[in-house]
């Protein structure tokens, strides 16, 4: 199993708007693509009016990440309405191979 992380800044005040529209495009996106495993979005907000939002996915294989994020796998994907939340973005995400799972 691999995960895939992503993260981006919004406005605290637009945190819940982000996070509905994400759920709309990305998170609507890894449930169509066989092989995703699941996925959660994290919020944490940061008190100087920013929030901090994580993505992480878990994945069957490197191969079936491709059928989400195509041949460049350390390119994050962004959807048409991003520039309206973002404030501050990673261009690139990161994976991980899970070693151990306790569950």
């Amino acid at each position: 199993m691999i995960t895939r992380m992503w993260r981006g800044w919004v406005r605290t005040d637009q945190v819940e708007a982000y996070v509905a529209y994400i759920e709309r495009t990305g998170l609507a996106e890894y449930r169509k693509t066989p092989g995703n495993l699941g996925a959660q979005m994290w919020t944490r907000d940061l008190g100087d009016g920013r929030s901090e939002v994580t993505t992480v996915s878990w994945w069957a294989s490197i191969d079936v990440i491709r059928g989400f994020a195509g041949e460049d796998l350390e390119r994050a994907v962004f959807y048409p309405e991003d520039d309206a939340f973002l404030i501050e973005r990673e261009l690139t995400v990161t994976h991980h191979f899970v070693a151990r799972d306790c569950g």
